[in-house]
């Protein structure tokens, strides 16, 4: 039942936090018309980002109780940042280069 509850919580934390990243960002590609079709790299980078803060914070107060619980290493997290911000800009950069 406790793991039921978990995958529960994960999907409702996912799902509210992912809809108030997309609501901060999501106006801000509607610039112009290529950035806005290359919004999905920017809500792929929000789902990175919660993955990152999932594994690193969430999920040490859950209700699942099991073993496994471990932080992310530094590099992978720092890398996924990373790569979360790249995909973020990603979509103006693209709108430069093809307009």
């Amino acid at each position: 039942m406790r793991v039921v509850l978990e995958l529960f919580r994960i999907i409702l934390i996912f799902g509210l936090l992912g809809a108030l990243g997309w609501a901060v960002i999501g106006n801000i590609y509607t610039v112009n018309e290529t950035t806005e079709s290359y919004s999905w790299l920017g809500a792929l980078a929000i789902l990175v980002l919660l993955f990152v803060l999932y594994r690193n914070k969430f999920q040490f107060f859950g209700w699942y109780k099991g073993g496994g619980k471990k932080k992310l290493p530094k590099t992978v997290s720092v890398t996924l940042i990373s790569v979360s911000v790249l995909l973020i800009v990603s979509p103006f950069v693209m709108g430069v280069l093809y307009n």
